[in-house]
């Protein structure tokens, strides 16, 4: 009986840990030195990495997640420009929380 306790217990925190969100990139987008095409993407964040899939794209990442004051009232996605003119993703502020992504 223990055993089976420890069991959902574990599923129960691995399943807590991991958190996932769906963000529209209205521009091509780097990420990790990969460049993402414009469209719909689900970020999987799991202790300081966030996955970034789209079909057959994916791209992993270091990230940190920073908690601002307020709630962010939509999702928006923050960029800085990148070697070659291109824009690098910098932070994703997540909306109905107060919590964003930001990208090492």
């Amino acid at each position: 009986m223990k055993k089976i306790l420890f069991g959902f217990t574990t599923l129960a925190l691995a399943l807590a840990s991991a958190a996932s969100y769906n963000v529209t990139l209205f521009q091509p987008s780097m990420v990790a030195g990969q460049e993402l095409k414009p469209g719909e993407y689900k970020i999987e964040l799991k202790d300081n990495k966030a996955v970034v899939k789209s079909g057959k794209t994916v791209v992993e990442a270091d990230v940190r997640v920073e908690t601002a004051d307020q709630k962010f009232s939509s999702t928006s996605v923050r960029y800085t420009n990148a070697d070659g003119g291109k824009m690098k993703i910098q932070e994703i502020r997540l909306g109905g929380t107060n919590s964003k992504i930001v990208f090492n």
